[in-house]
């Protein structure tokens, strides 16, 4: 087939942060596939190349109409926020050729990674992701609560770091509070929480909580939280919000 597909991550928010490679397979794209508002970050400079956008929620029929347009020949950009390998739309992708028309699996097709939204809220406040850590999304769209609540206890047993994606939306404006409920059962109430709104953009918002004093309200589709592990710590500054971090090594461990 002489068509090809690529997915690209834009990155969190910034241009700053979109990878060069990224921004090449964009330019070379004769279509670009993609969520309405992600394409809107996408300057329109490429005579000729087309648009095809789609609502927040149709991945996988969006994933099809992109292989479609590359098994026609097109040169076929999938555009996904921060990196298209992290709840986004690499899978989605993969997903529609497991169960789409074989010829799909033999188109050219490559992932141009991004920098997905844990790694710019981390560096907005220092290093919190130090040490180990893992991501877990609130979004039980594609899975159900249950199945979240028994990964978010395992990973607070397990004393990792916690990003949490999609923490709050409108239709579902009550699970940050119940996933802050179970890491009180489990967790110090002194265990550091960050909520980070609109990542590495000109309108971040920081805000360093406690598990205890932590309040739900606080977070929205632009925020992502971040739980600290037993080792996560502060370093005070006079007059300015504290850095945050987790040590690489375990107290009492050699250096």
């Amino acid at each position: 087939m002489s068509g090809s597909l690529v997915i690209v991550g834009l990155g969190p928010g910034s241009s700053d942060l979109l990878t060069p490679a990224a921004a090449r397979a964009l330019r070379a794209a004769t279509d670009l596939v993609g969520y309405g508002p992600y394409l809107d970050r996408i300057p329109e400079n490429i005579s000729g190349q087309r648009r095809h956008a789609s609502d927040n929620r149709v991945e996988v029929e969006r994933a099809r109409h992109a292989l479609a347009l590359a098994a026609e020949g097109r040169q076929v950009a999938v555009v996904s926020g921060g990196d298209p390998g992290v709840f986004a739309m690499a899978a989605a992708v993969f997903e529609a050729i497991e169960i789409g028309d074989p010829a799909w699996r033999e188109l050219d097709i490559h992932v141009e990674p991004g920098i997905t939204a844990m790694l710019a809220a981390a560096a907005e406040v220092g290093a919190p992701l130090g040490g180990d850590f893992c991501a877990v999304s609130l979004s039980d769209n594609l899975k159900s609560w249950e199945t979240i609540e028994r990964r978010l206890r395992a990973a607070a047993q397990g004393d990792f770091v916690i990003a949490l994606y999609n923490p709050a939306s409108k239709a579902r404006p009550h699970q940050l509070g119940q996933a802050f409920n179970l890491l009180r059962t489990i967790k110090s109430p002194q265990t550091v929480v960050l909520f980070v709104q609109k990542a590495a953009t000109p309108e971040t918002r920081v805000i360093v909580a406690t598990l205890a004093e932590a309040d739900p309200a606080l977070a929205d589709m632009r925020t992502l939280v971040i739980i600290g592990a037993t080792a996560t710590r502060l370093i005070p500054r006079t007059g300015r919000r504290p850095w945050v971090y987790t040590p690489r090594a375990e107290t009492g461990m050699a250096r």
